[in-house]
């Protein structure tokens, strides 16, 4: 089903309660955004409904007004909102907290790098609304110290992220822990098939609500390529830094890269700051609050660390390596140019990755404006065919004496080709990498993250290793011993 459009100058339009009202004018939030407008008022009608809209739209408010509001109108039953990382987490429970506090409604997190005691003592305080994330929330059912057979109203935030992450096996438990009488409500930025899966087997008749269509990044969004060699990536950053006044969201593919690279951003008198998996709570809560204040200039973050970074007013986002998951691309870019403030979106691609960069333009449906740097040497896709070409005096293929465009028979595409595309190793609890294969690209077992080393891991011999519950850096996510299960609250 898909929900009609109707025009609101103001919240007032949408039947919300006048407490909540009221506090959404203390808020200083007076005019909705079309994912609001047009998610509320399905939401308040208690339906299950499915919303679409890119990041920064306000989708947290969208959910967060409808399930406090159904949850003041009776007196039982509990919310489960289930995001992929703690600092997102973190960002929505404050959202929640502001409206629900009024109401005498109290809230909970519970995410990894967190004391487990003091999820335990927040739970006994009966809480209306949790917020968790994926591998906690499972770590507190296995040891009983929370049930859910009370939840009225079920949230699934950055679900698309929440599965690319391989949490789908606890998230299909999770909902099938849950009471099937309920109200579910899922939130992404794009609709893969994983998603309509889920939602055709554990959502009724959900309304699906799409204010653009999926792959649209934010319209005042500036997007630039610069296509050049890995070793020459740091002096281009450099120069890109030294065009730009305004605060940078600079995305790494693993933790040693980001970390290294925050080094020497600080040796080079620059303010950064660093945010991933091998950083505690505390330290990415530090360098998040830095980079909100000002403190730092540059943010280093990771994919799977990034998701909860809502901050205003964002002059540049620079992809210093392409995502494993090219679709994350839209999320990325969508950090900047919120609010109807203007902003750019740099992407540094080496001349391998033209086929990685033809599927972002597919999915932007428009090609990435490229760009040179008088600095360094210009540089083209390394492929004979549509997009590139090569360097005159340059590698045909991107090995010396190689072929062109890759493998013989190989199909090209874009600006591409040649290269197979990069599969990143199976995460959660999913079918380990096929075997033979000589290398593979370590990932931390907990986190997904790249660590920035290859791995001889034998030939004929399986490379990936089971994970936990655990998520994003999330607490140990072993299975409690018989002993330590104690009787769970009711939530």
């Amino acid at each position: 089903m898909q929900a009609e459009s109707k025009s609101a100058a103001s919240f007032s339009g949408l039947g919300i309660a006048p407490r909540i009202l009221e506090t959404l004018t203390r808020l200083n939030l007076k005019t909705p955004t079309p994912i609001q407008e047009k998610a509320i008022p399905v939401a308040l009608e208690g339906t299950d409904l499915m919303g679409i809209a890119q990041t920064g739209t306000g989708k947290t408010l969208a959910f967060s007004v409808p399930m406090v509001q159904r949850l003041a109108q009776n007196q039982g039953g509990n919310a489960l909102v289930l995001v992929p990382t703690r600092e997102l987490a973190l960002q929505v429970e404050k959202t929640i907290r502001d409206i629900a506090q009024p109401l005498g409604m109290r809230t909970a997190v519970l995410i990894g790098g967190a004391s487990m005691y003091a999820q335990v003592s927040d739970i006994r305080r009966n809480p209306r609304i949790i917020i968790a994330t994926p591998g906690r929330l499972m770590d507190h059912l296995e040891r009983r110290t929370i049930q859910l057979f009370d939840t009225r109203v079920l949230v699934l935030d950055e679900a698309d992220r929440m599965l690319d992450m391989g949490f789908q096996p606890q998230v299909e438990t999770i909902l099938k822990t849950v009471p099937k009488e309920r109200q579910t409500m899922l939130f992404s930025a794009t609709m893969p098939d994983s998603i309509l899966r889920l939602t055709t087997s554990y959502m009724k008749l959900p309304i699906r609500i799409e204010v653009a269509p999926q792959g649209t990044a934010a319209e005042h969004v500036t997007q630039e390529l610069y296509i050049v060699r890995h070793p020459d990536k740091e002096r281009l950053l450099l120069h890109v830094l030294e065009e730009y006044a305004g605060s940078v969201l600079l995305f790494i593919r693993t933790r040693s890269s980001a970390h290294r690279v925050t080094r020497n951003l600080r040796d080079r008198g620059l303010t950064a700051g660093e945010i991933h998996s091998d950083r505690s709570l505390g330290q990415r809560k530090e360098a998040l609050e830095g980079f909100k204040n000002g403190r730092y200039r540059v943010l280093v973050a990771t994919d799977i660390a990034a998701r909860g970074i809502d901050v205003k007013g964002i002059e540049l986002v620079i992809n210093f390596d392409l995502p494993d998951d090219i679709d994350n691309y839209v999320h990325r870019i969508g950090r900047t140019g919120r609010a109807g403030l203007k902003g750019t979106a740099i992407t540094f691609a080496t001349p391998d990755q033209g086929s990685d960069i033809h599927h972002i333009e597919r999915i932007m449906k428009k090609p990435l404006a490229v760009k040179t740097h008088p600095e360094l040497a210009p540089e083209r896709f390394s492929h004979s065919g549509g997009g590139g070409g090569h360097r005159p005096g340059g590698r045909s293929g991107g090995r010396p004496g190689g072929r062109p465009g890759g493998r013989p028979g190989g199909h090209s595409s874009g600006h591409g080709g040649g290269r197979p595309p990069f599969r990143p190793p199976q995460r959660g609890f999913g079918p380990r990498p096929s075997q033979g294969a000589p290398h593979a690209y370590r990932k931390d077992q907990k986190t997904g993250e790249g660590s920035g080393v290859r791995v001889h891991t034998g030939h004929g011999r399986p490379g990936g290793v089971r994970s936990s519950h655990s998520d994003s850096g999330f607490g140990s996510g072993s299975p409690p011993r018989r002993s330590e299960r104690r009787p769970g609250r009711n939530f």
